[in-house]
């Protein structure tokens, strides 16, 4: 039996962006490195309830997703597990506030102030990608909110030469659709824009999920200045000198590049107690590509 939600989106109404840009509300820059502490966003979430004596559950979604990529996964563990399951929209993402500063510390930062707030703390930890970077760091951090880890197809150090985000970002800047077009013809239009410099077809579907309509004009609901500027500094991670002493899994892609064997003793020495497992025939996106394996993951590490 599925239990209460609770969802939250900052702002409501947006006013009109201009064509394939922003279309949230638009925060200061919070100074991500080297200075004052970064200030923290309201972030998107939705929240299924559940048994409030137990460890509640947070997906962190990659670069361009969005809460939705683990909708059906969060109800899932939600029934199969009792607890309550947050998603969550990463600033720059989703319904999330945008801002200039998209450093994994802001990120961090952005969580370390919802969570408590939610009455989630401590809580399992689980981010693909650019959110499990994010859970990474903040079990660095305050390794007191974070139960659990499990990090999907990602590790605490450089991605940048396995990775296409660069070739995504460029082609979707470089998008034009012409106004007064039916969404379904704006999708098209897109998607023929896409297919030279992103060949994959679910990853062009996957891109597209970030197209939205406004007072009838299409824009990209992420953030792509902020993500371009900062995009070196995404792919790699932040130095940290302290370990998380909880429990952690890295969950790869037996057809991902993502992590690489040279990255296990960084991996060793900021997560004593990691796991690693692979998930045959998937690729970066584990979750989408062996859902039933995945789940079987989840499951097990929570048990």
């Amino acid at each position: 039996m599925l239990r209460r939600v609770r969802a939250w989106a900052p702002g409501g109404a947006f006013g009109s962006p201009a064509p394939l840009f922003s279309r949230a509300p638009v925060a200061p820059s919070s100074g991500g490195r080297g200075g004052a502490e970064p200030r923290p966003l309201p972030l998107s979430y939705k929240l299924l309830d559940g048994e409030p004596t137990l460890p509640a559950v947070v997906f962190l979604h990659g670069l361009f997703g969005s809460k939705t990529n683990f909708s059906s996964v969060a109800k899932a563990v939600a029934r199969l597990t009792g607890r309550r399951v947050l998603t969550v929209d990463a600033r720059n993402h989703g319904d999330s506030p945008h801002s200039p500063d998209a450093s994994y510390e802001a990120m961090s930062q952005d969580l370390q102030d919802l969570l408590p707030q939610l009455d989630l703390v401590p809580s399992v930890l689980i981010g693909h990608s650019m959110g499990g970077k994010t859970a990474m760091l903040m079990a660095l951090q305050r390794p007191d909110l974070v139960e659990r880890l499990m990090a999907v197809d990602i590790s605490p150090t450089a991605t940048t030469s396995v990775s296409h985000f660069a070739d995504y970002v460029a082609a979707m800047k470089a998008i034009a659709i012409p106004q007064k077009v039916s969404r379904s013809h704006a999708r098209k239009l897109v998607d023929e824009q896409l297919r030279p410099m992103v060949e994959d077809i679910m990853v062009r579907q996957f891109l597209l999920t970030n197209l939205v309509e406004v007072d009838g004009h299409f824009s990209w609901r992420v953030n792509l200045d902020a993500l371009a500027q900062h995009l070196d500094q995404i792919m790699t991670f932040p130095p940290q000198q302290q370990s998380y002493p909880g429990p952690a899994l890295f969950l790869l892609g037996g057809n991902s590049d993502f992590v690489q064997p040279r990255h296990h003793p960084e991996i060793r020495r900021l997560f004593p107690r990691a796991q690693m497992q692979t998930v045959p025939d998937a690729g970066h996106w584990v979750h989408a590509d062996r859902p039933q394996d995945f789940m079987a993951a989840v499951q097990s590490f929570l048990a």
